[in-house]
């Protein structure tokens, strides 16, 4: 028999999987009501004289961030722990995450964190280009969700207790 997970990981691996669902949450929620509009460039031109539209930026952006900095500080890293890999840097976390199937690419997941910092930095300053990092950033959330699901999904098929204390499993 060998272990399918290492059960001194597991509340660490739960603690970082119920921030990220439930960061997860606000940012569908976000999304969800930030692409029932049509997003253009004159909607983007009029974000310096709405409030309302550029607070609503803001919240997705800023969610957005949060759940992206979560993943590849946290979750990633916490589940690969979890499993026993020893990951020393983020491309390690990224590269062995791709090969478990968490992330389909670790390019892609390297391209939301880049889309972040231009949803943050051009925002006002460049109305096209943050149009397009608005427009990729729709694909990229759904990305990170779907993250989460595999992530919670291999805990699911190992077994893994959902709250600590509980015994590990073994194969």
């Amino acid at each position: 028999m060998s272990l399918a997970y290492l059960p001194e990981q597991v509340e660490e691996t739960n603690i970082a999987l119920d921030l990220a669902e439930r960061a997860a949450e606000h940012l569908r929620y976000s999304v969800q009501t930030l692409y029932q509009q049509r997003i253009d460039q004159a909607w983007v031109e009029q974000l310096a004289n709405r409030p309302d539209l550029a607070e609503k930026i803001g919240a997705f952006v800023s969610r957005f961030g949060r759940l992206q900095d979560h993943l590849g500080e946290k979750l990633l890293p916490a589940t690969c722990r979890l499993l026993g890999a020893q990951p020393k840097s983020l491309l390690d976390v990224l590269s062995y995450s791709e090969r478990m199937k968490w992330l389909d690419s670790a390019e892609e997941f390297i391209g939301a964190r880049k889309l972040r910092n231009l949803l943050v930095h051009e925002y006002m300053t460049d109305p096209r280009l943050f149009l397009e990092a608005l427009q990729s950033a729709q694909p990229a959330s759904e990305m990170l969700f779907t993250v989460i699901a595999k992530i919670k999904n291999e805990m699911m098929q190992r077994g893994v207790p959902r709250h600590p204390g509980v015994i590990a499993h073994e194969r």
